[in-house]
């Protein structure tokens, strides 16, 4: 039986590339962000959105015309709860299926919203990777070429690192970008106790 895992962390914290980690340890591992970005195109999503919304919510050239849908949504949590029940119900099924085709002991779910979303009880571990404010800060600074300001109102629309880890089975510290055969012993801990617990429920 592969077992569900979900891999989530806040803004800044190092998540993708420690998915990346256990992708390089042969487990696959399911991207909900960039998965749901292709829902978008979906016949059905599509009609649906640009019912609600209009036929502005797509460019002349087909693309999500994502600045105009950023706006209608900033602020307004109606609307950020239609789009998520347009596309959660298909995510969701997305997921299973591709989880369903897998032969390894787990599989990872990536998402940065695994606990304010509730998504928790859909799988039998959840892995938070935990780094500073200030670490997380600068990173995205760094990586997104944005303000101060901005990221901190990012960072406002998540829980707490200190939450999360309270609710998480495992928590990989990353704080240290130098650090990375120690961040990668984390990995293989985890990675080792998710293996050999899935054996022992196997017997």
């Amino acid at each position: 039986m592969t077992r569900l895992v979900a891999l989530t962390g806040n803004i800044g914290s190092g998540k993708s590339y420690v998915s990346s980690l256990f992708a390089e340890l042969g487990v696959p591992v399911f991207y909900s962000d960039t998965e749901a970005k292709k829902l978008y195109y979906e016949k059905s999503i599509r009609q649906a959105l640009t019912a609600h919304f209009g036929d502005n919510v797509y460019l002349a050239d087909g693309s999500l015309n994502k600045s105009l849908l950023a706006s209608l949504i900033f602020g307004n949590k109606e609307e950020a709860r239609f789009i998520e029940g347009l596309l959660y119900p298909v995510l969701n099924k997305t997921f299973a299926e591709w989880a369903n085709c897998q032969e390894t002991d787990y599989v990872i779910y990536e998402s940065a919203i695994i606990f304010e979303k509730h998504f928790e009880s859909q799988f039998d571990y959840v892995i938070m990777v935990s780094a500073d404010e200030n670490t997380r800060l600068r990173r995205v600074m760094l990586r997104d070429s944005c303000d101060e300001t901005s990221v901190r109102n990012r960072m406002k629309a998540q829980w707490s690192n200190e939450c999360k880890a309270m609710l998480a089975d495992f928590v990989i510290h990353h704080n240290n970008d130098d650090e990375d055969e120690y961040l990668k012993q984390q990995v293989r801990l985890i990675h080792n106790k998710l293996c050999t617990i899935n054996k022992m429920v196997k017997r």
